[in-house]
């Protein structure tokens, strides 16, 4: 497969990009191939810099970029030869069966949700993430950031599609799926999300735990996908990273704690959409982009995209 590296996006772009697509190269050997979105003479004298013959990579040049600042709808527009915008071409095209980007997240969802585009079916991609648990693995949450609202049909569509990813990228048969709230019993939370609950009890799309509490998402004994709307996830996610800064911050080593680390996913995955995609951190290094590709790769191994697209012509009938 080809996998796509905006060069130019993260806080630390160009020079830890191309560094952490090196690592990548090494570690994937010839299993995939890596296509950098750059200037290229940039590239090259980066390449070169770090010892790495440029061959080694294919490189799509590209003369402008989207920064961090700018307004994404304008700046994917407008700037039709930046790296993001020539990324989703390419892979739209299917020039590329991944792509992945550390830069401006609102161009890249402008790219997700108006050139990619939803699959058929769904409301809304949605972006997930993996929560350490109990049991030395991970749990699914989703969504983390896209949806800051949504309606009851959506956490149920998100519920199928993080089983779907707990099965095949954390290999857990019939994952359960539990559904964030303030309570276990059924008459808790807020209207939208007990209006959720009546769609999943009677789910045959999913294995339904119920409802999960804030105190329970590293419980391996609970849920294996925690679903809910973007902001309580992204707020949740985000306090999350803080238990690993503050630890690292005090030089206090704990294996638990430091599975926070950002820098070990690289990236969160759109989950949804038509193509593979990851959205880096901003603040990405070199480690955090190398396994931005790895996991990049293991979308694509694992047919995730084909088994989503499955599941919802199911549902459509």
């Amino acid at each position: 497969m080809r996998i796509g590296l905006d060069v130019m996006g993260g806080d630390y772009a160009p020079e830890k990009i191309i560094s952490g697509a090196i690592l990548a190269y090494k570690e994937l050997k010839n299993s995939a191939e890596i296509v950098l979105f750059g200037p290229q003479n940039i590239i090259t004298e980066l390449l070169k810099k770090h010892k790495t013959e440029p061959n080694c990579f294919s490189i799509e040049h590209c003369s402008e970029v989207i920064e961090m600042c700018e307004n994404p709808v304008k700046a994917f527009t407008t700037k039709t030869d930046s790296s993001i915008v020539k990324g989703f071409k390419l892979l739209t095209n299917n020039e590329i069966q991944g792509f992945t980007s550390a830069g401006n997240s609102g161009a890249v969802m402008v790219g997700a949700t108006k050139v990619s585009k939803t699959i058929e079916g769904i409301i809304r991609p949605c972006i997930s993430s993996l929560i350490p648990n109990t049991n030395n693995s991970f749990n699914v949450l989703l969504d983390v950031g896209i949806n800051v609202d949504c309606a009851p049909e959506q956490l149920y569509q998100f519920g199928i599609i993080g089983s779907i990813y707990a099965n095949l990228i954390n290999n857990i048969p019939n994952p359960k799926v539990g559904l964030l709230n303030i309570g276990s019993e059924e008459i808790k939370g807020n209207r939208i999300v007990r209006q959720a609950f009546e769609l999943m009890k009677s789910s045959n799309d999913f294995n339904f735990y119920g409802n999960i509490e804030g105190n329970e998402i590293f419980d391996i004994n609970k849920a294996d996908v925690i679903v809910t709307d973007g902001f309580t996830g992204n707020v949740l996610l985000k306090q999350a990273e803080s238990f690993f800064n503050l630890a690292y911050q005090n030089s206090n080593e704990n294996s638990f704690i430091n599975k926070f680390n950002y820098e070990l996913y690289g990236g969160t995955p759109v989950l949804g959409i038509n193509h593979n995609l990851i959205i880096g951190h901003g603040i990405s290094n070199d480690i955090a982009v190398k396994n931005m590709i790895i996991q990049t790769k293991k979308l694509h191994d694992t047919a995730i995209l084909a088994n989503i697209k499955k599941m919802f012509r199911y549902e459509k009938n």
